[in-house]
């Protein structure tokens, strides 16, 4: 009974909002409550509350319908990092509105939060969904990136032109859909200059993520920890055409066919207004 009333709120949400047009679009985000950093260190994580929240309450303001899923369908992570009004423009009114609806989502709350799993969306079908939208935080870095279901779920987004947003370090999930996705990402661990895989469905696609400077920028966030690589670096050596903002932290999105994506925190409420247009 447990299983159906969560999935049956999470399917439900966005329906107060109703409208005639309203869209269906899956939310995913990591299981991850941290990074593993070199030298065995960690840096404990989550999804960064405007990164999430800017477009789901975009979505949810203009009547479509979201679903939330993780790999596992475990609560995610917020990164209290992320609680500041400096990712929102300054504007402490809006960091309590967003705060606030996140809490009535009740999303992060172990034994209340309407998240299901990827296996669970890939048994309810991948067509009852118009767009995937993926927020960043570092988590994702952590698991997204090899998950052997969202690979096959964005495998199948791109196989239907389907919409597929994706903001800060969400980007780094696109590498999910390698042939060898964990053996990639354990090579460039290794040695930051691997082989392009052959053949890779977004090889040649522009797109954006935060960028090596940025995160040199924020580097002393990890506290004396470092990155076992760079989403950018990543990204590129997998085979995309990357584009950034010429300064950082401010907004840059990057438009290529089905895919939408973001640079930085100062990206996601761009995002939300490209995946509204593509939603009407």
């Amino acid at each position: 009974m447990k299983t159906l009333s969560i999935l049956a709120a999470a399917l439900a949400l966005g329906l107060s909002f109703g409208s005639a047009h309203a869209g269906n679009v899956l939310v995913v985000l990591s299981d991850a409550d941290r990074l593993d950093l070199k030298d065995g260190k960690t840096f404990s994580t989550g999804f960064y509350l405007n990164e999430l929240m800017q477009p789901v309450k975009a979505l949810m303001d203009a009547g479509h319908r979201i679903t939330f899923a993780t790999p596992q369908g475990r609560a995610p992570t917020l990164d209290r990092g992320s609680v500041d009004a400096m990712y929102f423009g300054g504007d402490a009114q809006a960091l309590r509105a967003h705060q606030a609806l996140l809490d009535t989502l009740a999303l992060t709350a172990p034994e209340k939060s309407p998240v299901v799993s990827l296996a669970r969306i890939e048994q309810l079908g991948y067509d009852r969904f118009d767009a995937v939208y993926i927020p960043g935080g570092h988590a994702p870095m952590q698991d997204l990136l090899s998950s052997p279901a969202l690979g096959r779920l964005l495998g199948d987004f791109h196989a239907k032109g389907k919409t597929t947003a994706l903001v800060c370090h969400g980007p780094i999930a696109l590498l999910s859909t390698l042939p060898d996705a964990a053996g990639f990402t354990a090579r460039l661990a290794a040695d930051d200059r691997v082989k392009a895989p052959p053949q890779w469905i977004y090889a040649g696609y522009q797109v954006t993520v935060i960028s090596n400077q940025e995160e040199e920028i924020a580097k002393p966030q990890l506290g004396g920890g470092a990155m076992k690589f760079y989403p950018q670096t990543a990204l590129e050596q997998a085979g995309v055409r990357y584009q950034s903002n010429t300064q950082p932290w401010t907004s840059k999105v990057v438009v290529d066919r089905e895919l939408i994506t973001g640079q930085n925190p100062g990206s996601a409420a761009d995002v939300a207004k490209e995946l509204l247009q593509r939603l009407k």
